[in-house]
Formats: C-alpha cells, sequence, structure tokens
C-alpha cells in the first residue's frame, strides 16, 4: 500500500506536469493560429493552411493560402502574413539565398501590420544608420513578373499610395499601404 502511495505522490504531479505542458503547447499554437488569421481577409484565412515560423502545419488548409503568425525570415517575428504560390517560391529563394523569378503576380496579406524594416535594404537592422525605415500598417505585397511594370511608382514610403520597397535588390516588391503612416520622429 506504501508503494502505491509512493508511486501516486511521486507520478500524478510528473504526469499533470506533463499533461499541462502539453496543454499549454496546444494553446501556444492555437494563439499562433489565432494570429495568423488576422493576417487577410476570412474569406482566404477560413480555409488556409497555417505554418508556423520554422514551417511546422499548425492546421491544414484546403486552399491555396499560406498563413503564418510571424514574417519566416524574422525569427520570433510576430506580424502574421497571408501569401499565394508566389510568394511562398519568394520566401522560399530568399531564405535560401536563391533567384526569383515570377510570370505571373504573386499577393500577400499582411493587415496585421509590418516590422520596423529599411526600405531600400532588406538586410539593415540599425536603424540608426540613416537609411529610410518604416514600420507599415496593413497593407498587401505583389509581387509581378517585370520591373518595367513599377517603373513610375514612387519608392518613398511616406508619399501616399503604394511604393517599391527594395527597389535596387533582387527582392523588390510593391508595398500597397491600407493606412497612410507618417515619418518616424
Amino acid at each position: 500500500m506504501k508503494g502505491t502511495n509512493r508511486f501516486a505522490t511521486c507520478a500524478l504531479p510528473g504526469a499533470a506536469a506533463f499533461f499541462l505542458a502539453i496543454a499549454a503547447h496546444a494553446e501556444m499554437a492555437d494563439d499562433k493560429i489565432a494570429r495568423a488569421m488576422t493576417a487577410a481577409p476570412a474569406n482566404i484565412t477560413e480555409n488556409a493552411t497555417v505554418l508556423d515560423l520554422d514551417g511546422t502545419v499548425l492546421r491544414e488548409g484546403t486552399n491555396e493560402w499560406v498563413c503564418f503568425p510571424g514574417v519566416p525570415l524574422i525569427p520570433d517575428d510576430t506580424h502574421p502574413m497571408c501569401n499565394d504560390a508566389v510568394w511562398m517560391a519568394w520566401l522560399k529563394a530568399v531564405s535560401s539565398d536563391g533567384d526569383f523569378a515570377t510570370d505571373v503576380m504573386g499577393v500577400s496579406y499582411m493587415l496585421a501590420g509590418d516590422a520596423m524594416v529599411n526600405n531600400a535594404d532588406p538586410m539593415a537592422r540599425d536603424q540608426t544608420d540613416g537609411g529610410m525605415w518604416i514600420q507599415e500598417g496593413p497593407h498587401l505585397m505583389l509581387l509581378l513578373p517585370d520591373k518595367a511594370m513599377v517603373a513610375t511608382l514612387s519608392r518613398d514610403p511616406y508619399a501616399g499610395g503604394p511604393y517599391v520597397m527594395w527597389a535596387d535588390t533582387p527582392l523588390w516588391h510593391v508595398m500597397a499601404p491600407i493606412e497612410a503612416q507618417q515619418p518616424p520622429q
């Protein structure tokens, strides 16, 4: 009887801690899915696949969209995005230092906003470098097959309307803000 009590005294708290840890992980996954769902309109996100930043499938989807609880290129980022297949190919190319080209338009939603980034240099990390930094609010990002298509668009994120981000790099894309942003002071 003493052995049984000792087992219960030792094993039950350990088992409880184990199951609580599993529940906490599941809740964390649910939180990530909920955050990813804020990146795009519901008619996209409700059937989208949701991947964690490391590529782990959090939820299988039935449409062609893939949503993340943050930007997968930025460790621990919490700015959700939803991408079509073209943007997924772009992300793969960027993360592997590969080349990217497309013959069709690509769309990415970031309706919950973005991290602070340098508009000219995708690799910049020092906000005191003198570059033009922007923390975009809700926006769409577009990939186009030909850079000539954006020749007349501004490179200035504060000029109003769509603009070209990272214009002088192979990672160029069009940013289409939903709300106006003011330059940082």
